[in-house]
């Protein structure tokens, strides 16, 4: 049954919600049997996304999430409290709704296959009905307006950030990716912003004012402040006080998040969900999101660092924290897919590494590490670069004579080798 999903990977990306809207129709609308947090942007979504629903599971309540992709498996993409769903439910539900979606397509409801993300999208939906999930929270894989999980009306959303990435399918301009985005507002809603571009906050603003939405941007509102020589944080809004706490995920840039992710929970309290301080509290000291400068400690006090930073945003986030906490500048393992913007990556992490490694997730999308090697040497003349396709043999290769080797690029990258050194991590 899973291999019938998959093969819908072979329709690509289609955005539009004809498909998802009819499919959700015909399985009794099960995005509406539970409260929506609806969380879209260019880098921090799937940060905030963990955050909120840890805060929410925290509280009590049967929470949920849907992200995208996964590392490794499947049932990553859908969590129910504090688990990814079982295979045999997965299996149980794909196979209903590629069922539904058959039919349709036999009546005539449907002119073309779904795709994966929309089959994806209402699996999510009809696991959370079926497991009474009472709020979910939704990332958004795509964009925001024409994207399949925009068929939901959550009263409470987020824009994390907006920056230049799927220029392909979003627009060539700040301005326009800002657009599509903010095509998650609803009336009413109450929508919360990280820290934006000008220019983007500009068009994000009037959609919200168009459709009556409540607009605020998260660092503006409340404000963070690092405890001297440690990792804690304290963070105050105009509802409380929480900490001083430190983050369960690394990294400066994830104390932004924060912000956006208690303005969101407060607004849901607003709502009538019911999270208190502690549970906030113990959601952002306690959540996980691997592959997200995740660190390992491993055999012969080495280090390995994984980080799916793939586009120019995410890797000067994580240049930051390298420059922070390794100055002893590690070796990078590098891949990432055809379509990003290499020099902008690359610009931003070379100062901050010893030399590079290219390699490719097992993809057709996945630009070749050589292909990728000569885009290296051809930015930096002189920088040390060498090759090894393989990831999990690349990262080998580095740690033979690096104590501290950090993983960046595709997540697919970081997916095909994180099980492998997470078992290595463990049996240490």
């Amino acid at each position: 049954m899973l291999e019938r999903l998959l093969a819908l990977e072979a329709f690509g990306v289609k955005l539009g919600l004809h498909n998802i809207s009819r499919l959700c129709s015909a399985l009794g609308h099960p995005e509406r049997t539970f409260t929506s947090i609806h969380v879209a942007g260019t880098n921090g979504k799937g940060s905030v996304t963990a955050m909120v629903h840890a805060g929410l599971v925290a509280a009590g309540l049967r929470a949920a999430r849907f992200t995208s992709p996964h590392l490794v498996n499947l049932e990553e993409r859908f969590v129910i409290g504090k688990d990814p769903v079982n295979s045999e439910a997965l299996r149980l539900v794909a196979g209903d709704v590629l069922d539904c979606a058959d039919s349709l397509r036999a009546a005539g409801e449907l002119a073309a296959h779904p795709t994966f993300f929309e089959a994806t999208t209402a699996i999510a939906f009809e696991l959370f009905r079926r497991a009474n999930v009472e709020v979910a929270v939704v990332e958004v894989g795509l964009g925001g307006r024409y994207d399949s999980t925009n068929v939901i009306t959550a009263p409470v959303g987020a824009i994390t950030s907006i920056g230049l990435d799927h220029q392909q399918y979003l627009g060539e301009t700040i301005e326009a990716i800002a657009f599509e985005k903010a095509g998650i507002i609803k009336a009413g809603m109450d929508i919360v912003t990280g820290v934006l571009p000008d220019a983007a906050a500009e068009v994000i603003a009037r959609v919200a004012s168009a459709h009556g939405a409540r607009l605020e941007n998260a660092a503006e509102v409340a404000r963070a402040v690092t405890s001297t020589g440690t990792d804690e944080v304290t963070i105050e809004t105009p509802d409380d006080r929480y900490g001083p706490l430190t983050l369960g995920l690394r990294g400066q840039h994830q104390v932004n998040n924060a912000l956006v992710a208690i303005r969101l929970l407060e607004a849901l309290q607003r709502r009538g969900i019911h999270v208190t301080k502690a549970a906030i509290e113990r959601g952002l000291a306690e959540v996980e999101w691997p592959g997200r400068l995740e660190l390992m400690e491993l055999e012969g006090d080495r280090r390995l660092l994984l980080d799916a930073a793939h586009n120019a945003d995410g890797a000067r986030a994580l240049a930051s924290y390298l420059r922070r906490r390794h100055p002893e500048r590690p070796v990078l393992v590098f891949g990432v897919m055809r379509d990003k913007d290499v020099d902008g990556i690359i610009g931003a992490l070379l100062p901050v590494v010893s030399s590079v490694i290219t390699t490719a997730a097992h993809t057709p999308r996945a630009l070749p590490a050589d292909e990728l090697a000569t885009r290296i040497r051809t930015f930096a003349p002189a920088f040390d670069v060498a090759t090894e396709p393989d990831p999990t043999a690349a990262v080998d290769r580095a740690l033979s004579g690096a104590g501290t080797v950090c993983v960046a690029g595709s997540i697919f990258v970081i997916g095909a080798v994180r099980d492998h050194f997470k078992r290595r991590a463990i049996l240490r």
